[in-house]
């Protein structure tokens, strides 16, 4: 055997390796695919994302001010739930208290004051009569 037939053979054999190689990696090329297009994606959206913050800032910052809030308030629902739900509840006992008429109404004193003023008018419309 010369030494070109142990080349070609030898070259034969790293190819088939190679092939052998790429079968395997065959699959994890569709996965880099789907990150490279992830990547892009992610490239676009932040360059849209710079020119919309630029053109419009108060509407951004309104923006990122809402979804700080909405943060807050999961997290503070998060934090009730893991208490069990009391949160910030007083616990204490209360009693009814029934409305009822008694001596002192609102009505009774109503109707003294105005025999009052009645009483009142009269000894001035009296006076009035007496002086003329």
């Amino acid at each position: 055997m010369s030494t070109f037939n142990s080349l070609s053979d030898r070259a034969l054999d790293l190819a088939n390796q190679m092939g052998d190689n790429l079968k395997h990696v065959v699959p994890h090329a569709g996965k880099w695919l789907e990150t490279g297009a992830k990547f892009g994606v992610l490239k676009t959206g932040a360059r849209v994302a710079t020119v919309f913050v630029r053109r419009n800032p108060v509407i951004a910052i309104a923006t990122a001010a809402g979804a700080g809030l909405l943060w807050y308030a999961a997290k503070r629902r998060a934090k009730q739930a893991s208490n069990g739900g009391n949160g910030d509840t007083i616990e204490g006992t209360a009693k009814r208290v029934d409305a009822r008429r008694g001596d002192n109404t609102a009505s009774s004193r109503r109707s003294t004051t105005s025999a009052r003023k009645r009483a009142r008018s009269s000894k001035a419309s009296d006076n009035a009569k007496s002086a003329d």
